[in-house]
């Protein structure tokens, strides 16, 4: 065979529509299942993104309005109550428990600063805890797409090798020639793979440590709303 028509034979063997059609049913049924895990992963990547972006513009606003106030216990419920913001949600279950241990306390006659202020705070670790479930909500799957898809690939590839070898020892004879199309093809797995994998595992670091930036600004929110509840308690 010319060194042209080996060239030619090559970059057909490349071309990925033709790889997949080479595959055998296992390789293209793995191959499907790569495309439409990108599909998710970067569905959750954008998705995710817009959504910590929102909520850290909705927290500073909500943060800004909250230092305008001169006294937080006596605000309207329509400024509390706003439960797709997560500063105001943590606000609203401080409130909440706040006025809940105000009246028992008195019901008991045993009204205690102290006892206000620790279902307060107790209310504020329970808040936190929610709100970092909900930072890193759908980040479970983008992870489990950046470990699971190579090796995923890799399975379609020696699966694939596999089968060229099998087919190829019925034969008399043997080359690279009938060897490479079946090989090449096995191939196209582990590149599916490694697509799927190397922008997951970017995004999904990037967004880990967006998200960790949200929970610690968060926990230091609650930290300074526990210092002004208590403060306004003492007044």
């Amino acid at each position: 065979m010319s060194l042209s028509v080996l060239s030619i034979s090559v970059l057909a063997t490349t071309n990925p529509v033709q790889l997949f059609i080479r595959c055998d049913p296992v390789g293209q049924v793995i191959t499907t299942l790569l495309g439409i895990f990108s599909l998710v992963a970067w569905t959750i990547m954008f998705g995710k993104h817009m959504e910590l972006k929102s909520l850290s513009r909705r927290n500073h606003s909500y943060e800004q309005q909250l230092r305008e106030q001169k006294t937080l216990l006596d605000l309207p419920e329509a400024v509390r109550s706003r439960r797709g913001i997560p500063y105001a949600d943590l606000f609203d279950d401080a409130y909440a428990a706040y006025r809940h241990a105000e009246a028992i306390g008195k019901e008991r006659g045993d009204d205690s600063l102290h006892a206000r202020l620790e279902h307060a705070e107790n209310a504020l670790q329970r808040g936190l805890a929610r709100q970092t479930l909900r930072y890193e909500s759908s980040m479970i799957f983008l992870a489990s797409i950046v470990s699971g898809a190579p090796f995923l690939g890799l399975l379609g590839t020696v699966w694939g090798v596999m089968e060229a070898f099998s087919s190829i020892s019925v034969q008399q004879t043997a080359s690279i020639q009938t060897l490479a199309p079946g090989v090449s093809a096995a191939l196209l797995t582990t590149i599916a793979g490694l697509i799927v994998a190397i922008p997951s595992v970017f995004g999904y670091n990037i967004l880990l440590a967006r998200s960790r930036m949200l929970i610690t600004e968060t926990e230091n929110y609650a930290s300074s709303l526990a210092d002004r509840i208590e403060l306004e308690m003492k007044m």
